[in-house]
């Protein structure tokens, strides 16, 4: 679930309730996308995969621009960071989707969420970010979470684990573009260019990889991006109308979603220590969500910026 930046733009009057609906509803058409990414996975290239979740996403993402007010609202003059952050994401994209085929999905949506200890702990070189000693104590603890998940032994590390912890390392990137990218740019503006370029991107892809889907997986390939596409609208939505401190922990609903589904589907149940990891990471990513609303909440409004929540998958 990408969470939106901070909007250049005045904010409107909150809706605490439905923006909590907005961000459930976002977390599950995440989960959907997710199930079905690695449902696809065990039979299309992943290339194929990744490039028709960004075509199909383009429907919602078109939807999402003409809403804003049309063409008005792409018009940017910041090219650059908007590639920078298609390529960062995309890459994380890939690999998450990676890790859902070599791993069972609540386990890989349990270890994306380190995305925000990589990103408090890059902000200091990369954004010139001030960390405080309460912050860096929970990245600490979220770090001993994703140990306590992963488990390293003195062999070698599980390649599932290690793919979705690199996944999470560049959306930490994506987030940090992101943030750079709110100053001037509008939720909507940033993530339709990152469709937009995600989808040309890998189509690159194809040429490497491809296997003709019949009518069923193609169906299937329209309802992974068209429910990408549409978690983005609804978590944009949901931080268009409510705190990022409000909404933000419901993103971690996600991981009840997957956890169910894998159950059902896969017939997968997440190990005891697996549960205990992702209760620590969580809980860190509660801290550093506070702490963060806490130091944002210096405007005069009292609004939280859009791109201070905790982070979702692809």
């Amino acid at each position: 679930m990408e969470h939106p930046p901070t909007s250049p733009t005045a904010t409107p009057p909150e809706n605490v309730r439905l923006g909590i609906l907005s961000m459930l509803l976002a977390m599950v058409l995440m989960t959907m996308m997710n199930a079905l990414a690695k449902i696809l996975a065990e039979t299309y290239p992943l290339g194929e995969v990744t490039f028709f979740r960004n075509l199909f996403a383009l429907l919602p993402a078109v939807a999402m621009v003409a809403a804003a007010g049309g063409r008005s609202c792409l018009r940017t003059d910041h090219w650059q960071g908007h590639l920078w952050r298609a390529v960062v994401g995309l890459v994380s994209m890939v690999l998450l989707f990676w890790a859902y085929h070599l791993m069972p999905l609540a386990n890989a949506v349990a270890i994306s969420y380190s995305a925000p200890l990589f990103l408090t702990a890059l902000s200091v070189p990369l954004l010139g970010e001030r960390v405080g000693p309460f912050r860096w104590a929970a990245v600490v603890v979220g770090f001993v979470g994703v140990l306590i998940m992963v488990q390293p032994g003195a062999g070698m590390l599980d390649r599932g684990a290690l793919v979705a912890l690199i996944a999470a390392v560049c959306f930490a990137l994506a987030m940090i573009a992101m943030r750079q990218l709110g100053r001037t740019e509008k939720p909507v503006t940033t993530v339709f260019y990152f469709t937009v370029i995600s989808a040309s991107l890998s189509a690159l892809a194809l040429p490497f990889g491809w296997t003709t889907p019949d009518g069923h997986a193609l169906a299937l390939m329209a309802a992974m991006g068209i429910a990408g596409g549409g978690a983005q609208y609804f978590s944009t939505r949901a931080y268009s109308l409510a705190r990022a401190v409000v909404v933000g922990p419901f993103s971690y609903a996600s991981l009840i979603y997957a956890t169910i589904l894998g159950w059902v589907v896969w017939g997968d149940v997440p190990a005891p220590h697996v549960i205990i990891g992702a209760t620590v990471v969580i809980g860190s990513g509660l801290l550093i969500l506070y702490r963060e609303t806490r130091r944002a909440a210096s405007p005069p409004t009292g609004r939280t910026p859009r791109g201070a929540g905790p982070v979702r998958t692809a």
